[in-house]
C-alpha cells in the first residue's frame, strides 16, 4: 500500500489550548486528544463551531491525559455522532469520570447563572454540552496500561508511556507499521513536587511536542519558601490567601506543600479549605495511586488531614462570606469558572488579601490579566476592584519549562525526520522550534490550525 501517514491540527496550533490532532493511515482515522478552547473570545468561540471533521468519520480517540483542554470536548464529539473507543491509561480514566460530569455541570451552571443575571446576549444561554451527554461519553472509554501495545483501529498500534504532568498522564507513540509518530502530551517537570519524572521518548519519525513554556524557565525559588512567605504575612494582615488550582494535579501539589508547612510550623495554624467537588476526588484518587506519584501514604493522607472538605453549594456560598485569615484553594486555575468566580467578589477587593497564580495562565484568561498586574476583572457581567495583592508561583508548574523540554527530546534514542510544535502561545512555539533548530539541528516548524504534515521516514 502507498498510503503516507498523515497528521492534521485540528488545535493547540499557535494556541496553548483546545489539543486536537487527526492522523490518518489510509482509511484510517485517528483523534488524538480533543480537548476544550479556553482563553480568548475568539478561542472559545471555536468550541461552538461544528467539528472540523465529521465525529462519525473518526475510528477511535487515544487520549494523553484528563485535563479538559486535552479531554473536554469529548462529551460533544459522542452527541455530535462519533461511535468509536476513548483509548486512555486507568488513571486518565478515573480522572474523566471526575472531570467530564464537572465541565458539563460547569457548563450548564455557567449558563443558568447567565441567564439569571442576563448578563449574555443570547436567550436563553445554552451549555455546550449536558452531564447526560457527559456519562455517554465516559462508556466509550478503553484503558490500557503504559508501556503496552494496543492496536486503537485497524492498521495502526499505538503505546502509551508515562508523561508526570498529573495522574494517568502519558506521551502517546502510534505506528502505521511503516512510519511512526509520538505525541509527548503535556510533559510534566523533572523533581516535579509530587509527580515522577516523565519517561525518555521513543524513537519516532516525527515528534508533536508541546510548548506550554517553551520560551521561559522556570524560576529556583522553593515552592515551600515561597508560599510560607504569602501565607504568613497575609494571615498577619488578617486577609485570605485564595489559590486558584487546577483541580487534577496542582490542587494535590498545593495540599502537600502546605502540610509540610504545618507540620514543620513554618506557617501559622489556619482554617484551610478545598472548595472544589473535583479537587476532593482527585485527591481521593492521589490515595489509590501510590505507584505514580512520589509521596509516601503518609504523606498522602497528611495532604488531606488539615484541610476542611467544601463539598455543596450552601457550604462554598456560606465560606465566600466567611472574613480571614484563611487558606481557600479552589478551581479553576485560570479563573475561567466555576466557584473562585464567587470567590473573587470575596477576596480580590480587599488589600489584605493575597490571590495565589500557581501555574500557566493562557491568553485571555481572568488569571492572565491578574498576572499582568489588571486592577479590574470582569465577573458575571460586573467588574471587581482588585486590591489583593497577586503573586505568580511558577514554580509550582506542572509544564516542563524550556530546558526541561529539550532535555527530554534529546533523550530520544534517535534523530526524529520533524518536530511539529504545539500547544503554546505562538512566541513560546516559536522560540521553542528555533532552540530545536539549532541547539539540536533537527527540522522543526510550528504549524497552524488546519495544517496537514505527512510523516517522513527516518
Amino acid at each position: 500500500m502507498g498510503h503516507k501517514l498523515e497528521i492534521s491540527f485540528l488545535g493547540a496550533a499557535e494556541t496553548v489550548t483546545g489539543s486536537r490532532f487527526l492522523v490518518q493511515a489510509g482509511s484510517t482515522r485517528i483523534l488524538v486528544d480533543c480537548g476544550l478552547f479556553q482563553g480568548v473570545k475568539r478561542l472559545r468561540e471555536k468550541n461552538w463551531e461544528p467539528f472540523p471533521v465529521a465525529p462519525s468519520s473518526l475510528d477511535a480517540v487515544v487520549l494523553t491525559h484528563a485535563h479538559v483542554d486535552h479531554s473536554g470536548y469529548l462529551p460533544a464529539l459522542v452527541r455530535d455522532g462519533f461511535a468509536g473507543d476513548i483509548w486512555c491509561t486507568p488513571s486518565t480514566a478515573a480522572l474523566a469520570q471526575i472531570l467530564l460530569p464537572d465541565t458539563a455541570h460547569i457548563q450548564e451552571e455557567d449558563a443558568r447563572y447567565a441567564n439569571k443575571r442576563r448578563s449574555t446576549k443570547h436567550d436563553p444561554a445554552l451549555p455546550l454540552f449536558t452531564q447526560d451527554d457527559a456519562q455517554r461519553a465516559l462508556e466509550r472509554f478503553r484503558t490500557v496500561d503504559v508501556d503496552r501495545l494496543f492496536s486503537p483501529a485497524s492498521g495502526v498500534e499505538a503505546r502509551f508511556s508515562p508523561a508526570g504532568h498529573i495522574l494517568g498522564a502519558a506521551s502517546a507513540w502510534l505506528t502505521d507499521g511503516r512510519s511512526s509518530v509520538l505525541f509527548s502530551g503535556d510533559l510534566g517537570r523533572t523533581n516535579d513536587v509530587v509527580m515522577r519524572d516523565p519517561a525518555p521518548p521513543p524513537a519516532a519519525d516525527h515528534i508533536v511536542v508541546e510548548s506550554t513554556y517553551g520560551n521561559r524557565l522556570h524560576s529556583d525559588g522553593d515552592p515551600h519558601d515561597l508560599l510560607a512567605d504569602v501565607v504568613t504575612r497575609t494571615a498577619r494582615r488578617g486577609g485570605i490567601v485564595l489559590i486558584p488550582a487546577f483541580a487534577v494535579g496542582r490542587a494535590q501539589a498545593i495540599l502537600h506543600v502546605l502540610a509540610t508547612l504545618r507540620r514543620e510550623g513554618r506557617i501559622p495554624e489556619l482554617p484551610t479549605f478545598l472548595n472544589s467537588p473535583m479537587a476532593i476526588h482527585a485527591t481521593e484518587l492521589f490515595l489509590r495511586s501510590s505507584g505514580e506519584h512520589r509521596l509516601a501514604r503518609h504523606e498522602v493522607a497528611e495532604m488531606r488531614a488539615g484541610v476542611e472538605l467544601v463539598r455543596t453549594v450552601e457550604e462554598s456560598i456560606a465560606l465566600t462570606s466567611r472574613r480571614g485569615p484563611m487558606v481557600v484553594i479552589t478551581a479553576s486555575g485560570m479563573l475561567t469558572g466555576g466557584r473562585v468566580l464567587h470567590h473573587l467578589f470575596q477576596v480580590a477587593p480587599d488589600h489584605r488579601s493575597t490571590i495565589v497564580l500557581p501555574g500557566f495562565q493562557a491568553a485571555g484568561t481572568r488569571g492572565e490579566s491578574l498576572a499582568n498586574g489588571a486592577r479590574s476583572l470582569r465577573v458575571f457581567g460586573e467588574d471587581v476592584d482588585v486590591n489583593a495583592e497577586v503573586v505568580t508561583l511558577d514554580s509550582l508548574s506542572a509544564h516542563a519549562d524550556a530546558d526541561e523540554l529539550l532535555t527530554w527530546l534529546r533523550s530520544t534514542p534517535s534523530r526524529p525526520s520533524a518536530v511539529s510544535v504545539v500547544h503554546g502561545e505562538a512566541s513560546a512555539a516559536d522560540r521553542l522550534r528555533s532552540r530545536i533548530e539549532h541547539e539540536l539541528g533537527w527540522a522543526a516548524r510550528v504549524p497552524a490550525m488546519g495544517d496537514t504534515v505527512v510523516v517522513d521516514r527516518r
